[in-house]
Formats: C-alpha cells, sequence, structure tokens
C-alpha cells in the first residue's frame, strides 16, 4: 500500500527507495514543455530564454548562460548561482536538489544526476529508486563527459577532469578525474602562472 505524499516525500528526504508510482504526485513539477521550447528559442533571443529559464528553475542567478540543448528530469529542482556557464547537452537527473554554486563552469555533455536504483532487480519494480542531493560549490571547473553521482559534493574552486565519473565527494581547491573520480593534486598559487610564461610579448 503506497504511503500517503508526506511519507514518501520524507522517505525520498532520507535517501530511501521509493517508487515511480508513489512520486506520481510529483509530475506537476516537470518543466518538460518548457524545457522544449527553451531548446528551440533562437539563440539571439536572450531575453525569452531568460524568461523560461526563470519558470523552468527554482533559482537563477545572475549572468547565466546555459547552452541549448539542456535536458532535466524536473527542472524545478535546480539551483544556478551567479555568473554559471553551461555548455550544450548538461543533463539534470534532479528528482531532489541540485545546487549550484557561483562561478561555475560545465563543459559539453556533462550529466549531474540526484538518483540511482538499487542493484537487485527486484527493488526495481515500478522503477524503484533512492534520491540523494548533489552540491557543487563556487568557481568549481567540470570537463567534458563528466557524471556527477547522487549525494556528491564537490569543493570550492576544484576542477574535475574531463570523462570522470564523480562517485564521492571532492574536497575544496583540488584537482580530480578518472574513474571512479580521484583527487590527484591540490591547487595552489602555483597555478597562477599557468600559461601566463607561454603569453606573446
Amino acid at each position: 500500500m503506497p504511503g500517503t505524499e508526506d511519507e514518501v516525500l520524507a522517505r525520498i528526504a532520507r535517501g530511501e527507495l521509493y517508487t515511480e508510482s508513489e512520486a506520481a504526485f510529483q509530475s506537476g513539477r516537470r518543466r518538460a514543455d518548457l524545457i522544449f521550447e527553451y531548446n528551440r528559442t533562437p539563440p539571439g533571443d536572450t531575453g525569452r530564454q531568460r524568461e523560461l529559464l526563470e519558470q523552468i528553475l527554482a533559482s537563477v542567478g545572475e549572468r547565466t548562460v546555459l547552452l541549448p540543448p539542456f535536458h532535466a528530469a524536473f527542472g524545478s529542482n535546480v539551483h544556478l548561482g551567479d555568473d554559471f556557464f553551461g555548455n550544450v547537452n548538461l543533463t539534470f537527473v534532479d528528482d531532489v536538489d541540485i545546487h549550484i554554486g557561483d562561478g561555475v563552469m560545465i563543459a559539453p555533455n556533462v550529466t549531474i544526476a540526484t538518483t540511482g536504483h538499487p542493484v537487485h532487480p527486484e527493488l526495481r519494480v515500478d522503477f524503484g529508486r533512492f534520491s540523494e542531493p548533489v552540491t557543487i560549490a563556487d568557481k568549481v571547473w567540470i570537463g567534458s563527459n563528466v557524471v556527477v553521482l547522487p549525494g556528491v559534493h564537490i569543493g570550492y574552486g576544484s576542477v574535475i577532469g574531463a570523462g570522470s565519473v564523480v562517485t564521492h565527494d571532492v574536497p575544496a581547491m583540488t584537482v580530480a578525474l578518472g574513474v571512479p573520480c580521484r583527487p590527484v593534486r591540490a591547487i595552489t598559487d602555483a597555478d597562477l602562472a599557468e600559461r601566463r610564461a607561454r603569453a606573446p610579448r
């Protein structure tokens, strides 16, 4: 017997299993039609793009750029900070909140997923699943073809290398990469000189 809406929401908030049927009452929060329109808005019509983003997302900062197409399970659970740049084919699996800070840059073909499924097939009946929020702190740079999995927190200023699968938290000011993604070194003041020495004089 399915639980009440409040019971299901409490289970979701605790990261416990729930089914498609149990969560069906949330379908009105999906922004599929608005996302479809956003992805077909002419590139020069930035005013309409902004208007649509404000209707789609839970919150959107100033000077936000999100290149179409993008995709989202809901859209209404995504929070974007100021000076955000998202390149093409960014996918939000946002059954619960995705919080992205200020000054974040995301390269093409990145997936940020708050939802996974249990290993045993009997627990996947009726699309059984669990959801955990994802947080990406200020000034993070995420490379192309990265997948960020449920419950992950990526710390301030960190860089996630292209093709990585982020299964665990990443500390602040860290370069991390690989499958699974692991920290490889700290970001230090020595990195301030990168490329500058090669600049034309």
